[in-house]
C-alpha cells in the first residue's frame, strides 16, 4: 500500500469518525429534582404557582414566598390586544403580564393551514411562558403596596399595542403612590417597557424594579440535541453563559433565593433569558445600566426563571421615577438581531444564537448565505452558490493537489519498478520512494488536504442550516419544501408511485428507505472515485467500492440542505479533478473504470 492510499485512507476514516460523533444524539439526563427544596412561588387563588417577586438585597425577608397571593384573572379576564406586522396576543391586566404571543410569520409546519407558533401561554394553561414586571418593596412597604403578579391593573391610556401605539397601566395602591407601566412595541419583537412611580406622600418610598421571564415546565419542542444550547441564555458584561435546562435543575441551592440559582452581578452590559431552537426571550436592561442576572429552578412548582433585577430606587415625596427596559419575545432573524446589536447598542446579541465552538467559520459562512438569498431569493440555489464560492476560495489548494494526484498517475508505472526491486525490504522501498517523489518534485499528502479541509466546512453548514430560522421551512425547488428537514421523498413507496405512506422522519426505517437527494449524493461520490482506476490492493478497493453507499445511507436523514451541499460539491470536485489532471497530460477513463469494475465485480460472482 503506497503513501498516498494510506493517506486517503487515514482522511477517509477521520471523516467517518468525526461525521459519526456528530451525527450520534445524547439525550440529555433527567433532571435533578430536589422534593425538599421550598417553594418559592406565590399562587394564584386556586393554589396555580407563578413566578415569585424577588427580593431587594438587605432589605427584605429572605422568603418571597412571604408575598401575599392576590387573585387570579378569570378565564374571562380584562386583556390588551396586541396586533404588530409579526406578533399577535394580548396583555393580561392580571399583573400587567405579557403572557400571551402568537409569531406571525411562523407556523407549526409547512402543511397547508398549520396553526401559527405560539411563543407564550398564560399561567394556568399546558406550558405557561410569561414575562412580567414589578417592583420589589424597600423598608417601611409590604407586598401588597407594590405591583407584583396579580396586581390589577387599569387601562390609563390605548386600547390595542402596536408599533404606533403605545399602552399605559395604572394602579393606585391606596397609600400615596400611583404606579403606571407603559408598554411599547416596534414592528419586530422588541417591547420597551417603561416603570413608573409617582410618590404623592410626605416620606421617601425605596423599592428595586424588576423583570422576569417564567416557564412552567420544559417547552414540549425541546429538541435535546447536543448540538444545540436550549435553556437560559445570558450576556454579563461581554462574558456568554450559556446553561442547558437540566443544567439549571442542578444549580447550587441558594438560600435566600430558596431556589436552586445562579446570582450574577452585572455592571454595565448584559441581558438574560431562554432560548429555545428558532425563538428566544430575553429581558434586556438598557446599555450601560447596572443589575443583577437570575437563574432560577423552582423545584416543587417546576418553574425556570430568569430575573433582572435593577438597583433599588429612593423616590423623594412629590416626585416621580421611571425606570425603561426592554424585553425580546421573538424569532432569531439574523439581519432583526444583528439590527438590535448594532443599531440598538445591544451588547453581543448575535450570540444569542447558537454559532458553536466554530465560531469563527460558521458566522461569516451564514452571512454570505443571507446576502446570496438576497439577490437570488432561494435558499437552494443560494446553498449551491455559496459552494461555489468555497470551492474558488479552495481552488489553489485543489489544484496543487490535482496535479499532484496527476503526476503520481504518471509515477506509477516507476513506482512499480521500485517495489519489484525492493521485494519485503520495507525500509529499502521507503527510501526510494522518497527520492522518486523529490526528484519528481511530488507531495504524496497534498491529495488529502482538501478532503480534511472540507470536514470543518461541512460541519460549520451543517450548524448553520441546524440551528438558523432563515433555513427553518426554506423551500427549493419540487418536493424539497424545508431545506432543514430530510428529503421527505422514499424509495419506500417508490418516490410517491404506491398508494402508501413513507416512514415517518423520526422512523428508524428513513434511515434505510432514504429520498431522491440521498440518492444522487450517493452516484456522485461513485462517480467522483471513477476519476480513477480501484486500487489494485483487494482491501482497498473493497473500502472505496462502499464508502459512496455507506455515506449515502448516513446522510439520509440529514438536512436536505447539507446533502445538497455535499451534492454540488461533488459535481464541481468532479469538474476541476477531470479539467485539471486533463490539463496535465493525464486523461481520466470514467467510463473505462466504470466497466471495468463491473467486469470485476461479475468476474468475482463467477468465481
Amino acid at each position: 500500500m503506497d503513501d498516498q492510499n494510506k493517506n486517503l485512507i487515514l482522511a477517509t476514516a477521520l471523516s467517518f469518525l468525526v461525521i459519526l460523533i456528530w451525527f450520534v444524539v445524547f439525550p440529555p439526563e433527567d433532571p435533578v429534582v430536589d422534593p425538599n427544596a421550598p417553594v418559592a412561588t406565590t399562587t394564584t387563588e386556586d393554589g396555580t404557582p407563578i413566578a415569585a417577586t424577588p427580593p431587594v438585597p438587605g432589605a427584605l425577608p429572605a422568603d418571597p414566598a412571604a408575598a401575599p397571593a392576590g387573585r387570579e384573572a378569570a378565564p374571562d379576564a380584562a386583556r390588551v390586544t396586541i396586533d404588530t406586522p409579526k406578533l399577535l396576543g394580548s396583555i393580561s391586566l392580571t399583573g400587567g403580564r405579557i403572557d400571551d404571543l402568537k409569531l406571525q410569520n411562523y407556523r407549526e409546519s409547512t402543511r397547508p393551514g398549520a396553526d401559527i407558533v405560539r411563543l407564550m401561554a398564560p399561567v394556568g394553561t399546558q406550558d405557561a411562558y410569561y414575562a412580567l414586571y414589578g417592583w420589589a418593596p424597600g423598608a417601611g412597604l409590604d407586598f401588597d403596596q407594590v405591583p407584583g403578579a396579580n396586581t390589577p391593573w387599569e387601562v390609563e391610556r390605548g386600547d390595542t399595542l402596536s408599533p404606533t401605539s403605545p399602552v399605559t397601566l395604572v394602579w393606585d395602591n391606596g397609600a400615596g403612590l400611583t404606579f403606571r407601566r407603559t408598554i411599547s412595541v416596534d414592528e419586530d419583537y422588541l417591547f420597551t417597557v417603561a416603570q413608573s412611580v409617582e410618590n404623592t406622600t410626605d416620606t421617601a418610598r425605596r423599592m428595586a424594579p424588576y423583570g422576569i421571564v417564567a416557564r412552567h415546565g420544559l417547552p414540549d419542542d425541546l429538541m435535546g440535541f447536543f448540538i444545540l444550547h436550549e435553556g437560559v441564555v445570558q450576556m454579563t458584561d461581554g462574558e456568554l453563559n450559556e446553561v442547558d435546562y437540566g443544567d439549571v435543575t442542578e444549580l447550587g441551592f441558594v438560600e435566600r433565593e430558596a431556589a436552586r440559582a445562579e446570582v450574577t452581578d452585572v455592571a454595565q452590559d448584559g441581558w438574560i433569558g431562554f432560548t429555545d431552537h428558532y425563538w428566544m426571550t430575553t429581558l434586556i436592561p438598557a446599555p450601560g445600566q447596572p443589575f443583577t442576572a437570575v437563574s432560577k429552578y423552582v423545584a416543587n412548582a417546576d418553574i425556570y426563571q430568569t430575573e433582572a433585577r435593577l438597583p433599588a430606587l429612593t423616590v423623594e415625596p412629590g416626585q416621580t421615577a421611571t425606570v425603561t427596559t426592554h424585553l425580546f419575545a421573538g424569532a432569531k432573524e439574523w439581519e432583526t438581531i444583528r439590527a438590535y446589536q448594532n443599531e440598538g447598542g445591544i451588547d453581543r446579541f448575535l450570540d444569542s444564537i447558537d454559532w458553536g465552538w466554530f465560531f469563527f467559520l460558521t458566522k461569516p459562512i451564514f452571512a454570505v448565505l443571507h446576502w446570496l438569498n438576497i439577490y437570488i431569493g432561494n435558499m437552494g440555489w443560494s446553498i449551491i452558490a455559496l459552494t461555489l464560492l468555497i470551492k474558488a476560495l479552495l481552488f489553489p489548494l485543489a489544484y496543487k493537489s490535482y496535479v499532484s494526484m496527476a503526476k503520481m498517475k504518471e509515477l506509477q508505472p516507476e513506482m512499480e519498478k521500485i517495489k519489484e526491486r525492493a521485494g519485503d525490504d520495507r525500509q529499502k522501498l521507503q527510501q526510494e520512494m522518497m527520492t522518486l517523489y523529490k526528484k519528481e518534485k511530488v507531495n504524496p499528502a497534498s491529495g488529502c488536504l482538501p478532503i480534511l479541509l472540507q470536514i470543518p466546512i461541512f460541519f460549520s453548514l451543517y450548524k448553520v442550516i441546524f440551528v438558523t430560522i432563515e433555513l427553518r421551512h426554506a423551500p427549493w425547488i419540487g418536493w424539497i419544501d424545508d431545506l432543514s428537514a430530510p428529503d421527505p421523498s422514499s424509495i419506500f413507496n417508490f418516490f410517491g408511485l404506491f398508494p402508501w405512506n413513507a416512514p415517518p422522519p423520526d422512523s428508524i426505517l428513513s434511515l434505510i428507505f432514504i429520498g431522491i437527494m440521498p440518492l444522487v449524493l450517493g452516484v456522485s461520490m461513485w462517480l467522483q472515485q471513477k476519476l480513477n482506476p480501484a486500487p489494485t490492493d483487494k482491501t482497498q478497493a473493497m473500502v472505496f467500492a462502499w464508502m459512496p453507499w455507506v455515506f449515502m445511507f448516513m446522510l439520509g436523514s440529514f438536512a436536505s440542505g447539507l446533502v445538497l451541499y455535499w451534492i454540488a460539491n461533488n459535481v464541481i470536485t468532479f469538474t476541476q479533478q477531470y479539467l485539471i489532471m486533463r490539463s496535465q497530460g493525464y486523461k481520466p477513463d470514467v467510463f473505462g473504470n466504470i466497466l471495468g469494475s463491473f467486469r470485476r465485480n461479475k468476474s468475482a460472482d463467477t468465481k
